[in-house]
């Protein structure tokens, strides 16, 4: 049965910091497979509204399911367990470790002694890290410590992969590389994305879904045509702030 259902769904998802609303009633569905981008301007609520789906942070009304299992009360460990890992805006790489112990951080969730070794190895060559598994976090550049933050969620073993303005400051030889792991881990792994993104190349050339916040409300869905050409879209966000 839990194949039947949304991987993730949000119902009347709202997020009040004080007087200010930051999610309002936000309703999402991400279906098992599925590629899906979530942009919005700046203020629009997104990371809001993915602390609330990965339980960093407590709706004030609404709820998450989580295949099909209400889990708007649950840790983020947890969640994590079941399935739900998420990579963050400001990179958190354990810039003191070696780029193998920090995503051999990400493999105890799932794995003891005897089989972490096997899963970090799998995960550097799934990233294209392995020359470099020796290397202090701490000595290299932004686009290393994104596959880093990437390569330390998928060792949890995701089923849903939430992704955090994962291309923010990366040139175009990075991006394009950064958009290509994506469509494997999605297309050879089967893992389930949702994407936030400020930068419109990549959730143009990635997602086959978009959904847009603006204000904490969703505005519009539908696909990457069908956004690009929606007015209200365009008005609230592309035509202004889009990165083309």
């Amino acid at each position: 049965m839990e194949n039947h259902q949304p991987l993730l769904k949000a119902v009347d998802l709202t997020v009040d910091f004080g007087s200010l609303r930051a999610v309002n009633h936000m309703n999402l569905e991400v279906q098992r497979g599925e590629l899906v981008g979530l942009i919005g301007p700046n203020g629009a609520g997104k990371t809001t509204a993915f602390n609330a789906l990965t339980g960093l942070i407590m709706p004030n009304e609404g709820k998450v399911f989580f295949k099909g299992h209400d889990v708007t009360h649950m840790l983020p460990h947890k969640r994590c367990q079941m399935g739900m890992s998420r990579t963050f805006q400001v990179i958190r790489p354990f810039v003191h470790l070696t780029v193998e112990d920090a995503v051999r951080v990400g493999a105890y969730n799932r794995h003891g002694e005897r089989t972490v070794k096997s899963k970090v190895d799998q995960v550097l060559e799934m990233c294209e890290l392995g020359e470099m598994r020796n290397r202090v976090c701490a000595d290299l550049g932004l686009a290393t410590l994104r596959r880093i933050e990437l390569a330390r969620a998928l060792a949890t073993e995701p089923e849903l992969l939430l992704l955090d303005e994962a291309g923010a400051g990366l040139n175009e030889t990075e991006l394009a590389g950064f958009m290509k792991l994506l469509h494997r881990l999605n297309e050879e792994e089967h893992i389930t994305l949702l994407v936030v993104e400020h930068v419109m190349k990549m959730v143009m050339g990635v997602c086959r879904r978009i959904i847009v916040l603006d204000s904490g409300e969703v505005i519009a869905e539908g696909t990457p045509e069908q956004i690009s050409a929606n007015p209200r879209v365009i008005e609230a966000y592309l035509g202004k702030r889009a990165v083309l």
